[in-house]
């Protein structure tokens, strides 16, 4: 009769399999994959909460709106106000019911001692008082406007037949010369008093 050890467990005997380790790549791959899914959840979010206004997206500045033909103009746009030339000629045109009356005849000039040695041209100009008050004439207060569209005020002293500086009582007139620096042909001559404001024009024959 042969004897037989006892085997202890484990010895000799089939063994029970190791757990299997994970790889290392496994491990960074499914850590790669979560930052990933971090930055597309806030992505989303950014999206969602942080859009931009209409005026950005659509590429066009907000203070601008787009015309049929596609072409930007800017809002609230002013009215393009009077040019100036413009209301100068306003005011040169006669005024309504305006209580004088201005003729105008270009003269020749007659030089004074207090002209030098340029050239002037010479207006003679009659302005009647019609209305109930009394006017004030002064040469300051005319202008001569020339073919061209120029503008000469007054020469001071320069041509002997100046028109004086007096109150003009209703019912009178008075006569002189208003004198422009220069060689040039007189269109029309505007008178401005400051009691009414508005000019009147009187055409140079």
């Amino acid at each position: 009769m042969s004897y037989q050890q006892p085997q202890h467990p484990g010895w000799g005997g089939p063994q029970p399999p190791a757990p299997k380790k994970a790889s290392a790549g496994k491990i960074v791959g499914f850590s790669c994959l979560g930052v990933i899914g971090v930055f597309v959840v806030i992505g989303v979010i950014a999206a969602l909460f942080g859009g931009t206004d209409e005026g950005s997206a659509s590429g066009r500045n907000p203070g601008v709106t787009q015309d049929a033909a596609g072409s930007g103009k800017p809002e609230d746009v002013k009215a393009e106000e009077p040019k100036a030339d413009e209301a100068k000629k306003e005011k040169e045109e006669p005024a309504k019911d305006a209580p004088v009356t201005v003729t105008a005849k270009k003269v020749a000039f007659k030089k004074s001692i207090l002209a030098d040695g340029s050239d002037y041209t010479s207006v003679q100009i009659t302005l009647a008082n019609e209305g109930d008050k009394e006017v004030e004439v002064n040469p300051l207060y005319f202008t001569i406007t020339d073919t061209n569209g120029g503008k000469h005020t007054a020469e001071l002293g320069t041509d002997e037949n100046q028109i004086d500086t007096v109150q003009l009582a209703p019912g009178e007139n008075i006569t002189g010369t208003v004198t422009g620096k220069g060689t040039f042909t007189p269109k029309y001559v505007t008178y401005t008093d400051g009691l009414f404001g508005e000019g009147v024009r009187g055409n140079v024959s």
